[in-house]
């Protein structure tokens, strides 16, 4: 299954968590200011971004990738994961809404760490990682 892993991080914390998930996927995670291909192409994608400010997506380069590859999730598996500092996870649960409103399907809930995430988390990505590759 052709799997894209594509993130936004600040301080290494979703990047940590986007290696674990392509390492469980086999394949290679993309930071999304260098990511070039298609959304279509691939059918199954994991995207992961931090939360931000008010518990909301990064919004200089992750958003407004986002809201431009939307379009094309529909029928795709779709795993979401991300860190946060502060909060209730309030940015997580309305991400999961839009990709389910985008038509995506999602593998699991959205995974959330408290800032970096410990070797357990980094495994339980690993096993989302396969999951969504069907690995």
């Amino acid at each position: 299954m052709k799997t894209a892993v594509i993130y936004w991080s600040g301080t290494g914390n979703t990047e940590a968590m986007a290696k674990a998930v392509a390492e469980g996927a086999g394949v290679e995670a993309t930071n999304v200011a260098d990511f070039a291909g298609n959304i279509t192409d691939y059918e199954a994608l994991a995207f992961g971004c931090p939360a931000m400010g008010d518990e909301q997506l990064e919004e200089v380069e992750f958003e407004p990738f986002f809201a431009r590859v939307e379009s094309g999730l529909a029928g795709r598996r779709v795993l979401l994961f991300g860190s946060y500092d502060w909060g209730t996870g309030d940015w997580m649960h309305a991400w999961e809404e839009r990709v389910r409103a985008d038509g995506g399907e999602l593998i699991d809930e959205g995974y959330i760490t408290n800032l970096d995430a410990n070797e357990t988390e980094l495994g339980e990505l690993r096993e989302l990682g396969k999951k969504l590759a069907n690995v």
